[in-house]
């Protein structure tokens, strides 16, 4: 009968550690007559091929074996007992077969029993344990399949066996699990029998749930160093399989191994191999829990003092182990419940980044001594690194104030040398000042006061000089931060301009007043036309940001200031023109030019508008025109703020001049385009019109999707309603304001159905106020009954304002039925010249059949020329004249051909003789 573990008095209270339920007990041993020649003889069978095959396996009767070893008495049982398990072990040798695993399982269990009796029994039960590290033996291919539950739940077995107080068996069972990733063969197999699939033993010891159970053991082995290792060990292969690692983080495993690392230990095995799980479970399991089961002050001390070990150590392995600690203490820094800074440990690293730039007497890194190696370099990195993820934590600014941060970081803002720098390279030296730079952009609005106390700006500047200059440096471009600046210095304006951006950002006046006084603007706007120069000759996304970054700098210094603005607009609206002629296909990529023209909309507002001589020179410059093109593309991005210009622009009257008369492609007027936008912004608002564009609900005809599905919710005075919210989010209003300006008559190009939508927008805010009160009038009736008078009052406003809404509705259908009218009368117009043409067909072939009749038929020809007289004498008058000479028309002996006049280019002819 299976047994689920070994049942001694003292292993039982340390087994209920490790789980809280014991494992499924495997299949029951076989019940078939014993196989070896003592019990029975044999079975026979029909197919001696297979009997051949069974001839070792039948050699072993597990009926026997399990009853023999749950026997106890004498010392000659002892005995029996202990030969049993040796030919049991020298019988599998080279492996288990899968379908006995279930009965090697009862024995081992039983075999564990009687070790905690006799100590006798502890060497066969290694020896039984070690047969485990072997690779399992099948006969078919199903068969891995058939065992897995007996196989999975026999390494479960294996691992409950931590629980005997006993160094030789768990050390044994530690290197079984290690042999698990051996994909050695063994040097005999069975007969018959073939080795399964070297990642079967992996796979069950993942559903048996083995590194969880070897994770609770660590607290068995606390105290014993080597077996601690070995189970490390074995936790550490285990760890490369991601289903390991979720078990491991089940039962709180970051926590545990976290609190080895710091276990007395000369030969370093136990803070390597902690790390290296810590590391895997990071990777591979929730780093997110993980994180969190490290977050303790117990655990933060453990890595704090890990690592100042390994920060005074002098191996090269020490050296690389640190790192990796340090990679893992970034890795919580970046977790606002770690308490890196309560801990001590964020100072100690803070200290360690910038003690070789600023020289500060400091006891904590009394001793500490950079070697400049490879290590160290990528050391360097991971502590700025360690200091931008702090940077995002408002409570480290005074720790980072204490320890001369910016100072340090500003060390690096000065020109590069090709020769390189004392102690490091020219290649490092360029890395760790790009790293510097990104890292000052995040630490530089945290520490204003400090930033501006150590020239911050002055430095830059000058350092943006030496980066337009003629220098014959060259930038490596190798780093991540140095990425399209290969041969050039545009990686290290990138960033400079980003740690300008970053502080100008705050809208700080000392900031911005500072930068001003130093002739920021003509600088920023000379960089900024190096930088669209170059991006001509070579396209490249840090030239991109570089311009972007530039113009939001000068978007925040001119804001609200028109010295600056005019300032600004000698240079400036030039290269803001160029912007706006961008080709459109580029808009659509995904290259930066969108964010590139959003920049300089935005520049063009805040450095443009409101200073007079600024806009004369914008509009002169055709900016208005530049603003419709862009408009008439329908970038939803883009129609907010070019509307808000051009509703900012409207006040000046040359600006409503170049609306009216711009024309885009196919003949778009501006009116059209902002029309078109409507329509479109009222589709996505999901605002109700039928086809033709007319008003579907009179009482509330402006009314979004949204705001129909929002209920009755009470707002304070001082909060705004949907209503209001409205109009500041969607472009309706903007429209509404710039056709106050166009007018709302005469306008020309637009459609039947364009002046329909132009009469909602001329109400917009009669329908606005309509729509106002009646969210006012549904709020006060949610609350209270209003009186009498106020009910009156409330009905007829409500009254008035369907009342435009009909009336809106009534001169749609009117402009629309006017429309239908206009196409009847130029469809009738078209038919009657269709019919005029035909009937001009019409006779121009029955003159031509006459004319061919007369060529051809001499009576026709006298009918015709008797006809010609006829109409001649009819038009002759009728009174004489008195002593008139009387003239003859005819000519003697004169033959010739008259044709008569008509509609015909070829009039009907007869013969005459004079």
């Amino acid at each position: 009968m299976a047994t689920a573990g070994p049942r001694c008095r003292q292993g039982g209270a340390a087994m209920a550690s490790l789980a809280a339920a014991e494992p499924p007990a495997p299949r029951a041993a076989s019940r078939s007559p014993a196989l070896g020649p003592s019990r029975s003889g044999g079975e026979r069978r029909s197919n001696a091929a297979d009997a051949a095959q069974d001839t070792q396996s039948r050699s072993v009767d597990f009926d026997y074996i399990i009853a023999l070893l749950g026997d106890s008495g004498s010392k000659d049982l002892e005995k029996e007992q202990l030969k049993t398990l040796k030919k049991v072990i020298k019988h599998f040798e080279n492996g288990f077969p899968l379908k006995d695993v279930a009965q090697i399982t009862d024995i081992l269990n039983l075999c564990a029993e009687r070790m905690c009796e006799q100590e006798a029994f502890t060497e066969p039960l290694c020896e039984l344990i070690k047969l485990f590290g072997l690779p399992f033996q099948k006969r078919k291919s199903s068969d891995e399949a058939n065992y897995s539950v007996e196989v999975s739940q026999s390494i479960t077995h294996l691992a409950y066996l931590m629980s005997l107080e006993s160094s030789q068996v768990r050390i044994q069972i530690c290197k079984s699990v290690v042999n698990f990733f051996n994909t050695e063969l063994p040097g005999k197999l069975l007969s018959g029998y073939q080795p399964t699939s070297p990642n079967y033993k992996i796979r069950m010891a993942e559903i048996g749930g083995l590194a969880e159970i070897l994770v609770l053991s660590l607290k068995l082995v606390e105290n014993q160093l080597t077996e601690k290792l070995w189970v490390l060990k074995a936790l550490q292969h285990l760890s490369t399989s991601e289903e390991s690692c979720e078990q491991m983080v089940h039962v709180q495993g970051a926590s545990r191994l976290c609190l080895c690392l710091n276990g007395a230990d000369p030969s370093g095995q136990l803070l390597f191999r902690s790390s290296d799980i810590l590391w895997n479970l990071l990777e591979k399991a929730s780093k997110e829990e993980v994180v969190y089961q490290l977050r303790s002050l117990e655990c933060v001390h453990a890595l704090k003092e890990a690592f100042l070990e390994l920060v005074f150590g002098f191996r090269h392995c020490d050296h690389q182990l640190r790192n990796d600690l340090l990679v893992i203490a970034t890795l919580l820094a970046e977790s606002p419940a770690v308490p890196l800074i309560e801990s001590g440990f964020a100072k100690i690293l803070i200290v360690l980044a910038t003690c070789t730039e600023v020289k500060l007497h400091n006891p904590l890194v009394k001793g500490f001594k950079l070697t400049y190696s490879y290590e160290d370099f990528e050391m360097k990195k991971l502590l700025f690194n360690i200091i931008a993820v702090l940077s995002k934590d408002p409570s480290a600014a005074q720790l980072l104030n204490e320890s001369h941060v910016i100072p340090a970081l500003l060390y690096y803002v000065k020109q590069n040398q090709r020769s390189g720098f004392p102690n490091w390279s020219a290649a490092q030296y360029e890395e760790l000042q790009l790293h510097a730079l990104a890292v000052l952009a995040s630490v530089a609005p945290l520490l204003v006061d400090k930033y501006l106390s150590c020239h911050a700006n002055t430095l830059l500047l000058a350092f943006l000089e030496w980066c337009m200059s003629q220098d014959t440096f060259f930038g490596g471009g190798n780093s991540f931060h140095g990425k399209g600046g290969r041969g050039t210095k545009i990686a290290q304006m990138r960033y400079s301009l980003r740690v300008l951006r970053s502080v100008v950002a705050l809208y700080d006046d000392a900031v911005t007043n500072n930068l001003c006084d130093q002739g920021a603007i003509s600088q920023l706007l000379d960089i900024l036309k190096y930088a669209a120069d170059k991006y001509k000759e070579k396209e490249s996304i840090a030239l991109l940001d570089i311009q972007a970054d530039i113009l939001f700098i000068l978007s925040v210094l001119c804001e609200d200031d028109n010295d600056r603005k005019e300032l600004f607009s000698c240079e400036g609206i030039g290269m803001l023109v160029s912007y706006l002629k961008m080709d459109p296909r580029k808009l659509c990529s995904d290259t930066g030019h969108n964010c590139l023209i959003l920049s300089a909309l935005d520049c063009l507002w805040s450095c443009v508008i409101g200073c007079f001589l600024a806009e004369e020179s914008f509009i002169e410059k055709q900016g208005v025109f530049l603003l419709l093109d862009l408009l008439a593309i329908k970038d939803n991005n883009m129609c907010h703020i070019i509307l808000g210009i051009l509703v900012e622009f409207s006040d000046n009257p040359k600006t409503v001049l170049h609306m009216s008369i711009w024309k885009g492609k196919r003949g778009r007027t501006a009116a059209n385009v902002l029309i078109q936008l409507w329509r479109q912004e009222e589709q996505d608002l999901g605002v109700k019109r039928d086809q033709y564009g007319k008003i579907v609900d009179t009482k509330r005809p402006l009314i979004t999707s949204f705001q129909r599905q929002q209920k009755v919710i009470p707002l304070p005075a001082s909060c705004p309603s949907f209503s209001i919210n409205e109009v500041a989010e969607s472009i309706r209003a903007k429209i509404y304001l710039l056709f106050c300006k166009l007018g709302f008559q005469n306008l020309p190009g637009l459609s039947a159905k364009d002046v329909a939508t132009l009469a909602i927008i001329q109400h917009f805010i009669d329908f606005k106020i309509g729509e106002v009160w009646s969210e006012i009038s549904a709020e006060i009736k949610e609350e209270f009954r209003p009186v009498t008078s106020d009910e009156r009052t409330l009905k007829l406003i409500s009254e008035v304002s369907e009342y435009t809404g009909r009336m809106v509705l009534g001169l749609q259908i009117e402009a629309l039925e006017r429309q239908h009218h206009q196409e009847i009368q130029e469809e009738k117009e078209i038919y009657k010249e269709l019919q005029a043409t035909q009937i001009k067909k019409e006779m121009i072939n029955k003159s031509w059949k006459n004319f061919l009749a007369q060529t051809s038929n001499y009576e026709a020809l006298k009918k015709a020329k008797m006809h010609q007289k006829t109409l001649i004498e009819a038009s002759r008058s009728k009174a004489k004249i008195h002593d008139a000479p009387e003239n003859s028309t005819d000519i003697p002996k004169l033959h010739t051909t008259s044709c008569t006049e008509g509609s015909s280019p070829v009039g009907e002819c007869h013969l005459e003789q004079g």
